[in-house]
């Protein structure tokens, strides 16, 4: 797949939560050791928990999968399960292992208790997992000797290990794959005390003197994912370095995040194309994503696989069945151009369709009401019934007019309608 190459799409953005090439620092600012761990803190104690557990029993820790968006430690707790087990760790990716026999060379030079890191183990192959199968249920590897009728199949007994699998899609991992992993996680993004940690830390080790509300700015912009507050840290020390006198302060933090064209909120050019696509081309929505991809001239993945998970976060998008709607909220930001009429109607239309139709509604059985009265009064004068001459029935007479309005009669009227209208509908409902 080709992505483009601008500085404000693809490989390019600075808020790619993606790894990039440039990101191999952050190896060396990887925690060791589960209590050094900023945030997840459920993830936290369940791990500590298996950990705890498989080092009484003198076992290998259960194997683990963890899902969720890219860039939130899913490599990072690989490492760390290693550490807290003593044990090594070896680390490949599911497009990698593209045959069986490259998975059997990977399995049989694992020693007992090592953990075996499959990044992207979705995308593994059904040939690679068939091999896979036998190998994490009954620690044994089935290998076929020659072809034809004097083929032979040999099981290879394997040292008990650990497979710790990551993936971004659970939803595309095989429910026989899945089901063979003991422990499965969830990470979520990080609230803005955890990412104030993880940058604080960060720039301790890194060296580099940052005050609290710099760090506070970058935290606040790095979309609740540790790899992107590490990479815009690194950017914004070059800015300091360079602009400045290497001291992160609120404002040179603030310049060189707008230089990136990251705004408060963790938006970046490409998530701002996206709403006013949305927004200024198609009256807020439905559209379609392929429409919307075609429109800013960038990928589809791209827009659901990076820039929708965070703008439905934010809630300033939907996802319906016709395609994608802008809220509210994202009209109410300033990069999303509104006219004066727009501006003017702050409440939601939808609310303003329903007020309409339910007054229409009822101002439909109002007249139908009282036509229904004037017709039952009329009819009752015809066959000289009292009914206009009752009690409480107004009548003012004069040289000039008269005022009648029958109160009684018409409450009257009322109450035997209302008693008709109630015994059909309930005869209608059967």
């Amino acid at each position: 797949m080709t992505k483009s190459s601008s500085p404000s799409t693809g490989s390019g953005r600075a808020l790619d939560p993606e790894s990039k090439p440039d990101d191999r620092v952050d190896n060396a600012l990887r925690p060791e050791k589960l209590n050094d761990l900023i945030g997840q803190d459920q993830v936290k104690e369940n791990l500590s928990i298996l950990i705890a557990a498989a080092r009484k029993r003198g076992e290998a820790l259960d194997h683990v999968l963890f899902y969720g968006p890219p860039g939130l430690g899913k490599t990072t707790l690989a490492h760390v399960l290693a550490n807290e087990m003593q044990v090594n760790v070896k680390v490949t990716a599911g497009p990698v292992i593209e045959r069986a026999g490259d998975l059997a060379a990977i399995l049989t030079n694992l020693r007992a208790g090592d953990v075996l890191f499959i990044d992207e183990v979705h995308r593994l192959g059904r040939a690679v997992e068939e091999v896979l199968y036998p190998a994490m249920e009954d620690f044994a590897l089935d290998i076929v000797i020659g072809k034809g009728p004097s083929a032979r199949s040999i099981r290879l007994k394997l040292p008990r290990f650990t497979i710790v699998g990551a993936t971004t899609r659970l939803a595309l991992v095989t429910a026989p794959l899945r089901a063979r992993f003991g422990a499965v996680y969830r990470l979520d993004y990080y609230d803005l005390a955890a990412m104030q940690s993880i940058v604080s830390r960060a720039a301790s080790m890194l060296k580099v003197e940052a005050e609290s509300e710099g760090v506070t700015e970058m935290a606040r912009r790095a979309r609740g994912t540790p790899r992107v507050a590490l990479r815009l840290l690194r950017r914004v020390r070059d800015f300091a370095q360079v602009r400045a006198d290497g001291v992160i302060t609120k404002n040179v933090a603030r310049e060189a995040l707008d230089l990136l064209q990251v705004d408060p909120l963790g938006l970046d050019d490409v998530d701002r194309r996206v709403l006013k696509t949305i927004i200024e081309k198609y009256s807020g929505g439905p559209v379609g994503l392929n429409t919307i991809a075609a429109s800013i001239s960038e990928e589809q993945d791209t827009i659901m696989d990076v820039v929708e998970p965070y703008l439905l976060q934010l809630g300033f998008l939907d996802r319906t069945p016709q395609g994608r709607v802008a809220t509210k909220s994202a009209y109410e930001q300033k990069f999303c151009r509104r006219s004066k009429v727009e501006s003017l109607l702050t409440f939601d239309l939808r609310l303003l369709t329903f007020i309409m139709e339910t007054l229409a509604r009822y101002l439909m059985l109002a007249g139908i009401a009282l036509f229904l009265i004037g017709g039952g009064v009329y009819l009752a004068a015809k066959f000289g019934i009292p009914l206009g001459r009752l009690p409480g029935d107004i009548r003012i007479e004069g040289e000039n007019g008269s005022f009648y309005f029958p109160v009684t009669s018409s409450i009257l009227v009322s109450v035997i309608l209302s008693i008709l209208f109630n015994l059909i509908s309930k005869f209608w409902n059967k």
